[in-house]
């Protein structure tokens, strides 16, 4: 009995191999959603590189004038390089008072037991679902009876607004490195312990460095949000304290908005968070999914 073989020919598909109607709606759906996506950043970008007459008129493609002054203007129109010192100090420090807070507080919660472990967990979430602005008015007025009463001026001033960004970030923080945590094997706090280290030191010499992508998640997270903040940055500060986000309103004017030096100060304020993201993103995606998985 004489035995078939049967060959594969060049046009031939693979049974598991997905149809080629769903794969050229694959290519379609995904190009469709890179170019709605990078649309705003092309026109942010080609925006900047035009002189002012050709923004404020007809919307252009492509640029007709092609000029970098907008990206030496911005320096001068407004003090944007104060705002920058004054965005990287708070952002900087909330993140690093907020991760380094959130660490101690989640390491407690995940490994011993205490009365009101679970109210505690339960009112961190739970301050999550409240708007912040419901918080402005509170903030705002027990800023300002500390200065009154103590003569410590928190309002107008960074220290205040880095407290002010510590009420958001904090809570998800501390809920976001308490899955963590528990994914985490406490064998190797043990094991630690066994070896002679002590709570702290079993914390930053076993849990902290196995917890580093959760850390980075959190870490990211809090300075986006503080970068980015807009409505507590424009009532708790004041000129000498501004930060970018409320320093870029600067270049709208009662006479004319300079809508050029607009994009290109949006891309360059847009360039520590973009460089931090991409440097971080393994770190980022494994903190945000390893978390879940216990």
């Amino acid at each position: 009995m004489s035995k078939v073989t049967r060959t594969k020919g060049p046009g031939a598909r693979s049974p598991i191999a997905p149809p080629r109607s769903f794969i050229w709606t694959r290519r379609v759906v995904l190009t469709a959603l890179a170019a709605f996506a990078l649309l705003p950043v092309y026109v942010m970008v080609s925006s900047s590189l035009k002189p002012l007459q050709d923004v404020s008129g007809t919307f252009q493609w492509f640029p007709r004038n092609l000029t970098i002054r907008p990206y030496f203007d911005i320096w001068k129109t407004v003090p944007l390089a104060k705002y920058f010192v004054n965005s990287l100090i708070v952002a900087g420090s909330a993140t690093v008072l907020s991760v380094l807070i959130a660490v101690f507080a989640a390491y407690a919660v995940s490994r011993y037991r205490f009365r009101g472990k679970r109210v505690f967990t339960v009112t961190v979430l739970s301050t999550q679902m409240f708007p912040g602005i419901l918080f402005l008015l509170p903030l705002f007025l027990i800023f300002v009876n500390i200065g009154n009463s103590t003569g410590v001026e928190l309002y107008g001033s960074r220290g205040g607004l880095i407290l002010t960004y510590l009420t958001f970030s904090l809570p998800f923080s501390i809920w976001m490195l308490i899955g963590y945590f528990d994914s985490i094997p406490r064998e190797l706090d043990e094991a630690a312990m066994v070896d002679g280290c002590g709570p702290i030191r079993a914390l930053f010499r076993v849990v902290v460095p196995a917890a580093v992508p959760g850390i980075v998640a959190v870490a990211v997270y809090a300075f986006m949000t503080a970068w980015g903040e807009v409505l507590f940055a424009s009532v708790m500060t004041n000129d000498t304290t501004r930060t970018l986000a409320v320093g870029l309103q600067g270049y709208a004017t009662q006479n004319d908005v300079y809508w050029n030096q607009i994009m290109a100060a949006s891309l360059v304020v847009s360039v520590p968070v973009v460089v931090g993201f991409l440097l971080l993103q393994r770190y980022l995606v494994a903190g945000l999914t390893a978390g879940a998985v216990k």
